[in-house]
């Protein structure tokens, strides 16, 4: 049954030197073309789809903000007028400092948004500027005050550690001036230097110097350790929070459930199927122009596959796989499934096993993903 909604607006009025999202450079695209395309895959799904236990919407890219007032209102027209907005607890947009206007707040604060994840990478203007970001410190308490303002209930900020010459005490100094902004929520990722980016580009021609392993693992350490004493919650790898205010939307993917996926190279997963959209703008507006929905690639996923995905993302929790939930979906126990690949790890001190949940110790956390790949069957 699908449990949330993913909506992807592909522009960005600029190209950001780390990420491989599929996206567009804003000038000179189609966007309102783009937006009626969307609206008539938004009317598809609904047509098709039970949305009845549907409780989040997340708008991400690109950049939703990249949009115009105008734009914007036609994206909240179409969400409304397809999709069950006043039974959604969580409704989600990622946000530019430097785009996040007082007026498109209040416009999304009227139309359902009640939380959002905004990109702030940094505080540092020379790291902000090697990762191609635009805004400044005071764009971002700019938006935190109109949130306050606006009673936003839940402020998420994004941040980015093992930059490019980034130091312990840059790192520090971005953590102290977060947690002096009343925010609820904190996501904070290690750089990943992806293919078809900037940074890759870099990085093959040795032009671009990372922190070494051991320094990211530092930065990781003392993330850890600082988020604590501000009373955040760490409650997945990347993620923490005040409050108990989760991101329930992400949770959605952590947990195995299913979720639509809208917009051109979108990714989705409804009843046992994951799929993806055509990414290209023309290749993902053409099938909607003869009323068919723009999907790419489609994949039955198979128990075995459903398994592996159950373990690998549920680790990424701190409450681990839960023994009853695995057994209600599978019809086995996850300890004898799994037992030797948890065997090694248990012994490490990686993994342990409670009354409940199997789940990554402090210690498992650094090299979670080193484990997680060790949970696919042979």
């Amino acid at each position: 049954m699908i449990q949330g909604i993913y909506i992807h607006i592909p522009f960005c009025h600029q190209i950001c030197s780390y990420c491989d999202f599929n996206k567009f450079y804003f000038h000179n695209q189609p966007v309102d073309e783009y937006l009626t395309r969307l609206d008539q895959e938004m009317e598809l799904w609904a047509r098709k789809t039970d949305l009845s236990e549907v409780h989040t919407i997340f708008l991400g890219g690109g950049t939703p903000t990249s949009l115009s007032l105008r734009q914007l209102s036609r994206l909240f027209d179409s969400i409304s007028k397809h999709f069950p907005v006043d039974q959604v607890t969580e409704f989600t947009s990622e946000a530019n400092p430097d785009e996040l206007t007082y007026d498109k707040m209040e416009l999304m604060a009227a139309r359902g948004v009640n939380r959002f994840s905004i990109g702030v990478q940094t505080f540092d203007q020379q790291l902000l500027k090697v990762l191609g970001r635009t805004h400044s410190t005071e764009h971002v308490e700019r938006v935190i005050t109109h949130a306050e303002q606006l009673n936003f209930p839940s402020i998420s900020m994004d941040l980015m550690y093992g930059l490019p010459n980034q130091t312990m005490e840059q790192w520090e100094q971005a953590l102290t001036k977060a947690f002096s902004m009343p925010i609820t929520h904190i996501s904070a990722y290690s750089l990943l230097v992806e293919p078809k980016t900037i940074f890759y580009n870099l990085l093959s021609k040795g032009k671009l110097k990372l922190p070494t392993q051991e320094l990211e693992a530092d930065m990781y350490d003392v993330l850890l350790k600082r988020t604590e004493k501000a009373g955040f919650e760490q409650y997945e790898i990347s993620n923490f929070a005040k409050n108990k205010l989760y991101s329930e939307h992400n949770s959605i993917y952590w947990r195995n459930e299913e979720y639509l996926g809208l917009g051109a190279g979108a990714h989705g997963y409804v009843d046992g199927v994951r799929y993806s959209n055509h990414g290209p703008l023309k290749k993902y507006m053409t099938p909607l122009e003869q009323n068919e929905l723009p999907v790419l690639h489609q994949n039955l996923v198979t128990v075995k596959e459903s398994m592996e995905e159950q373990m690998f993302l549920g680790l990424r929790m701190n409450q681990g796989v839960q023994y009853t939930k695995f057994e209600e979906k599978f019809g086995k126990d996850l300890r004898t499934v799994y037992a030797e690949k948890i065997r090694p790890h248990a012994t490490s001190g990686f993994l342990e096993l409670t009354d409940e949940t199997l789940r990554l110790t402090r210690k498992g956390r650094f090299i979670g993903n080193e484990i997680f790949q060790d949970f696919l069957l042979d």
